[in-house]
C-alpha cells in the first residue's frame, strides 16, 4: 500500500493552482486583478508583506476616489496639492522599503562574514592543529635520539670505568667463552678477522665431482642394478576360481588403459 499511496497521492501530482479564463466588463476594474502579478511560491500564499500590498492597494483606490473634480481652478490647486501630499507619502513608503531591504540584506552579509569567519577559524585551527603533531612527533623522535646516544654514552663510560687507571689485564679463556658476544665466537673486522676469507673452507672438493675423468670413472663404477630398473607386474589378486575382486578389477582396467 505504500507504494501505490506513493504513486497517487495528490502531494506528488500537484502543480500550480488553476487559474481559470476570465472576462472584464466594461467599466469595471475588479480588485482582484491588481494581484494578478502574485503567483503561487512567489506572493501566494499571502503573507504579512502581501496584506499590507493589499491594504495600500484600497487606500489608494479610496483615495484616487476621493479626488477632487477639475471643473474649476480651486478643485484644481486642491488636487495638485492632494497629488504632492500622495507623492511625498509614496517617496516615503519606498525610502521606508529601500531601508528594510539594506537592513535584510546587511544581516545577510553580516550572517555570511560570521559564517565564513567561523569556517577560516576552524581551518586555521586544523592547521594549527596538524604543525602541532608534527612538531610532537618531531620531538619524540629527537628524544628518542636523545635516550638512544645517553643509552650508547653510558655503556662507554661504564666500559672506561671497569679499566680506570688503564692497567693491562690478563686474558681470562673461561670468560670469553662463557660470553657468546666476545672475541672468540664474534671477532672483528678491524682486529683482522675478515670471515669472507674463509668462505670455501666448507665446499666440498672431490675429483670423482668436479672433474669429467672423475665422473666417467665413478659411472663405470656403479653397477648395472642401479640404472636398469625391473618391475614386476603385480598379480591379480583371486580368491575363488573366476572371481576378482573390486580391488583386482581396478588394476586391470588401469593397465589396459596403460597400454
Amino acid at each position: 500500500t505504500l507504494g501505490t499511496q506513493t504513486d497517487y497521492r495528490d502531494g506528488e501530482a500537484q502543480t500550480d493552482p488553476y487559474s481559470p479564463e476570465y472576462i472584464v466588463h466594461s467599466g469595471s476594474v475588479p480588485e482582484i486583478l491588481a494581484l494578478a502579478t502574485l503567483t503561487w511560491g512567489r506572493g501566494l500564499p499571502a503573507g504579512q508583506a502581501e496584506m499590507e500590498i493589499i491594504d495600500r492597494i484600497r487606500e489608494k483606490r479610496a483615495w484616487e476616489a476621493a479626488l477632487p473634480p477639475m471643473d474649476s481652478p480651486s478643485n484644481i490647486a486642491k488636487r495638485l496639492k492632494m497629488l504632492e501630499a500622495m507623492e511625498r507619502k509614496e517617496w516615503a513608503y519606498r525610502e521606508e522599503e529601500i531601508d528594510k531591504l539594506q537592513k535584510f540584506q546587511l544581516e545577510v552579509f553580516k550572517e555570511l562574514l560570521q559564517r565564513r569567519e567561523e569556517n577560516q577559524n576552524e581551518l586555521n585551527a586544523m592547521r594549527l592543529y596538524n604543525q602541532w603533531q608534527n612538531h610532537q612527533k618531531a620531538k619524540e623522535e629527537k628524544i628518542r635520539k636523545i635516550q638512544r646516544d645517553c643509552a650508547l654514552m653510558l655503556r662507554k663510560l661504564i666500559a672506561k670505568r671497569k679499566n680506570l687507571m688503564g692497567k693491562l689485564e690478563r686474558r681470562d679463556i673461561i670468560k670469553e667463552y662463557n660470553d657468546f658476544s666476545s672475541q672468540t665466537y664474534a671477532p672483528l673486522s678491524r682486529n683482522g678477522f675478515f670471515p669472507d676469507n674463509t668462505s670455501d673452507y666448507y665446499a666440498v672438493k672431490n675429483f670423482y665431482l668436479n672433474t669429467l675423468a672423475g665422473l666417467c670413472e665413478l659411472e663405470k663404477s656403479v653397477p648395472d642394478s642401479v640404472s636398469l630398473l625391473k618391475i614386476k607386474a603385480p598379480k591379480p589378486k583371486c580368491t575363488k576360481p573366476g572371481y576378482i575382486k573390486k580391488a583386482g578389477r581396478l588394476d586391470a582396467v588401469l593397465a589396459q588403459v596403460h597400454q
